[in-house]
C-alpha cells in the first residue's frame, strides 16, 4: 500500500460537502452534516453514535479511508 502523499492545499468547505453528499447517497455514511462552527457530525450507521470531525480536512480524511476500504475489499474479492 502507497502512503498518501500530503495536500497542496488546504480543503474547502464545498470540497467537503460534495464528499459527504456522495458518501451518503452512496449509502457509504448514514448522515453527514456541517454545522456552522465548521465541524461535521457524521455517523456511519443509523443507531451508531455520531462522530464530530473539526473541518473539511478530517471529513475528506475519512472519505479517503472510506474509499481505501472499499477498494481493498474489492480487490481481495476479485
Amino acid at each position: 500500500m502507497l502512503p498518501r502523499l500530503p495536500r497542496s492545499y488546504a480543503p474547502t468547505a464545498e470540497e467537503a460537502a460534495a464528499w459527504a453528499d456522495t458518501l451518503v447517497r452512496r449509502r457509504l455514511l448514514h448522515a453527514a452534516i456541517r454545522v456552522p462552527t465548521g465541524q461535521w457530525l457524521v455517523q456511519k450507521t443509523c443507531g451508531a453514535p455520531v462522530h464530530v470531525l473539526d473541518g473539511p480536512a478530517a471529513l475528506l480524511d475519512l472519505a479517503a479511508d472510506i474509499q481505501h476500504r472499499t477498494r481493498t475489499r474489492r480487490n481481495r474479492i476479485r
